[in-house]
């Protein structure tokens, strides 16, 4: 089980931590849009062929992100979180989901053994953890701290809009949009720590 510390340890990113399975990404265009209610039921067709691809390798799949907390604006594209047995065993679960249409494009062993894949229709980003890894423990603590509190969600907007613009104004990749939206998830995250009583 994940420990306290461990849940609420911020890892920095780390470029060098990370193994490209696919060609690395470009400049991108980082377009964040208003909350959509057809995300749900894209994500839970996107789980459905998961869970047809992997059956019981698949223990958990979970929507996170922004696209998961109604009223919350947000790039269209589904963030999942797939936990499997052991993600570094990646013969268990790689070679059907690629089969599925879900490419693993890269790994992050320094990133609690974290893979990614993605899918192009519903556009979706897929996170592959171990059992009781600390970021997915976080992924849903945030989700759901941002459905009960409307000022938190309100001020991660504001700066998910921000960070958009000045992405977009200046070319940089989504990893650049992330760490310049990151002082207020930062913030939020203490506030939702400090309310469940991992940090003092």
């Amino acid at each position: 089980m994940a420990s306290a510390a461990e849940i609420v340890r911020n890892h920095e990113y780390d470029p060098n931590g990370v193994e490209y399975l696919a060609p690395s990404p470009k400049s991108e265009h980082i377009e964040v849009v208003p909350y959509d209610p057809a995300w749900p039921d894209a994500f839970e067709e996107l789980a459905a062929r998961i869970h047809a691809a992997l059956g019981d390798v698949a223990l958990s799949i979970e929507h996170v992100g922004s696209t998961s907390v109604p009223g919350l604006p947000a790039k269209p594209i589904i963030d999942i979180d797939l936990t499997v047995p052991d993600s570094r065993d990646e013969a268990a679960y790689r070679p059907a989901l690629e089969a599925a249409g879900f490419p693993v494009l890269f790994r992050e062993p320094v990133f609690h053994e974290h893979r990614f894949a993605r899918s192009d229709s519903p556009p979706a980003n897929i996170h592959i953890w171990s059992p009781d890894c600390p970021e997915a423990i976080r992924h849903r603590m945030l989700r759901d701290w941002l459905i009960a509190h409307p000022e938190d969600r309100e001020q991660y907007a504001a700066a998910k809009f921000a960070s958009a613009e000045q992405i977009n104004a200046e070319g940089g990749m989504v990893m650049d949009y992330n760490q310049r939206k990151q002082p207020v998830i930062r913030y939020i995250l203490e506030r939702m720590f400090r309310a469940h009583g991992l940090i003092d």
